[in-house]
């Protein structure tokens, strides 16, 4: 039998997310070429440890994710997984968030996921376009998909704060996420903008617990664009958690979910040892006394962060 996580309200949707959810984003092999049979079986694993919600997008492996995923959970009734993925993004510089496109990759993810439909559905990135479309041509349109049957809610998802406000301000939507931006170097997200969304009933989802790699003991990607103190603050904690026995990683995760403001946070492997890793961390206590002298450490660099996107949506 599958265990069970806590579970969090999303907004006024009426949906429940366990407070920690599965990221599909690894099945695209996005960081490491994934054997097929470890791809299926964390999505396996993911399910029977209680992560219940997946998320994923077609940027992910340009659609690999989302095809592993639906073969994935062939056989597994719809009611036990809540699925969310995304549309707009294609590749790393394509975007197209037209109406047409909107109806177009609806479609192509149903197929793909094998299912009827979608329980969230988001705008990808919205940052790298000028983004009064998503409020005038994209979410209009996805609201149409909704009341043809095929999304029960939809939302958008980025980097930068100033987004939120952008579109929330104009218009409405069921949900957002946002990642990189509630962890142990940063909390912009709860800082800045929770609030806001809550007033509004907003549900609220964050992905990057590990903050791409920065909060755990893994070599940090070339890609990584945050700054270079931000980077040795990082390693320094990362000291400190081994010095002390434990993994930063585990102190990184503990922290994000703990936020009861957050319905969940998504964090993504194709590994199944680290899936259960994860399960079982979060379900020990916090060292309150580590989390201290690693925010002692952070402190200077506390909420830094890197531009994303064009200039004028950050």
């Amino acid at each position: 039998m599958p265990t069970t996580l806590p579970l969090r309200a999303l907004g006024r949707t009426g949906l429940q997310l366990p407070i920690l959810g599965f990221g599909a984003s690894s099945l695209g092999q996005e960081f490491r070429s994934v054997p097929l049979d470890e791809a299926l079986q964390s999505v396996k694993v993911a399910l029977e440890c209680g992560l219940n919600f997946i998320d994923t997008s077609p940027f992910y492996g340009r659609g690999m994710s989302e095809v592993l995923l639906g073969i994935a959970l062939r056989g597994i009734p719809r009611d036990q997984y809540i699925l969310c993925t995304k549309l707009g993004r294609y590749d790393l510089a394509h975007f197209d968030f037209s109406a047409r496109r909107v109806a177009e990759s609806v479609d192509v993810s149903l197929h793909r996921l094998g299912t009827d439909h979608l329980d969230i559905m988001l705008c990808h990135d919205i940052e790298f376009v000028p983004m009064q479309q998503i409020v005038d041509e994209t979410l209009p349109a996805l609201r149409r998909a909704q009341k043809a049957g095929k999304i029960r809610f939809i939302g958008f998802s980025g980097y930068p704060q100033k987004i939120f406000r952008f579109i929330a301000d104009q218009t409405d939507v069921d949900c957002v996420l946002s990642y990189n931006q509630y962890t142990l170097q940063n909390t912009r997200f709860v800082d800045e903008t929770v609030p806001y969304l809550q007033s509004k009933g907003i549900g609220v989802m964050n992905a990057g617990p590990f903050s791409a790699r920065l909060l755990t003991n893994a070599p940090l990607p070339h890609w990584l664009k945050e700054p270079e103190n931000v980077k040795a603050a990082a390693r320094e904690a990362a000291r400190v958690c081994a010095d002390r026995g434990t993994d930063i990683a585990k102190l990184a995760l503990q922290f994000s979910v703990a936020n009861p403001a957050i319905a969940t946070t998504i964090a993504g492997s194709a590994n199944p040892a680290n899936i259960r890793r994860w399960a079982d961390w979060i379900r020990e206590p916090i060292d309150q006394e580590l989390l201290q002298e690693v925010q002692r450490i952070f402190a200077p660099v506390k909420n830094l962060g890197h531009l994303e996107g064009l200039p004028e949506n950050n």
